[in-house]
């Protein structure tokens, strides 16, 4: 059954209208006709199963049959990374993440940041797409660039990953909760950036023995805290 994203449509009501981007997937992209079933997510945890009333492309009416709520998960991933300078590796991080279950990807910006702008319109989308791909309930909470130093002083305790030669822990001993995971640019952080981290509680990780693409280091990072929270 196709899925859509409102984040308008609401518990406890009988109909509902959908947005017209999404009305118009559904009528000039799929077809669909009056008496079809879809199924709307908002990203706050609710799933729609609803029937159409009123095809229309540009104000799809809908009748909501039932209401499914999921609670939210007790694990907590927060990803933070310099984006790169090619924005499609983020985008493309950005699906991955959010289809394995992340929820909050911040961006930093540090001394070797190749980017330092990023919009989030166009990753919001991406990230809804994926949510709808992967049936993820709840919506993952996209952050604004800030400061590297901001960053840490605002989330102290987290993870830092480096590839200076020192000594390090793995996520998958160390990690826990809501304790953010950080990524630096493709030029690692610098050593006082590290210092910086360290001094605010951060642990040091190693996420294996080669030397990864920021994208690839986060989307690992993020499959290791996903694993270690399901043990």
């Amino acid at each position: 059954m196709p899925i859509f994203f409102d984040d308008t449509i609401v518990n406890q009501r009988p109909t509902h209208t959908l947005k017209e981007e999404e009305s118009k997937h559904v009528v000039k992209v799929l077809r669909l006709q009056q008496g079809d079933p879809i199924q709307v997510i908002n990203g706050e945890g609710y799933l729609f199963n609803c029937e159409i009333t009123q095809a229309s492309a540009k104000a799809c009416e809908l009748r909501i049959l039932e209401t499914i709520f999921q609670e939210p998960s007790q694990h907590y991933i927060h990803l933070a990374l310099a984006p790169t300078k090619n924005i499609d590796r983020i985008e493309w991080l950005i699906e991955k993440a959010v289809e394995i279950g992340v929820q909050e990807i911040s961006f930093i910006l540090t001394k070797n940041s190749e980017r330092k702008q990023i919009k989030l319109e166009r990753l919001e989308k991406i990230m809804v797409s994926a949510m709808k791909q992967s049936k993820q309930l709840h919506a993952t909470k996209l952050n604004e660039i800030v400061p590297f130093e901001a960053f840490i002083q605002e989330h102290p305790n987290g993870f830092i990953a480096h590839c200076l030669p020192t000594e390090k822990n793995t996520l998958t001993t160390e990690f826990s909760s809501k304790k953010p995971i950080i990524i630096g640019p493709e030029g690692d952080f610098n050593e006082h950036e590290i210092q910086q981290a360290l001094q605010l509680g951060y642990t040091p990780i190693t996420l294996g023995e080669s030397r990864l693409r920021t994208e690839t280091a986060a989307l690992y990072a993020v499959i290791e805290a996903n694993l270690t929270l399901r043990k």
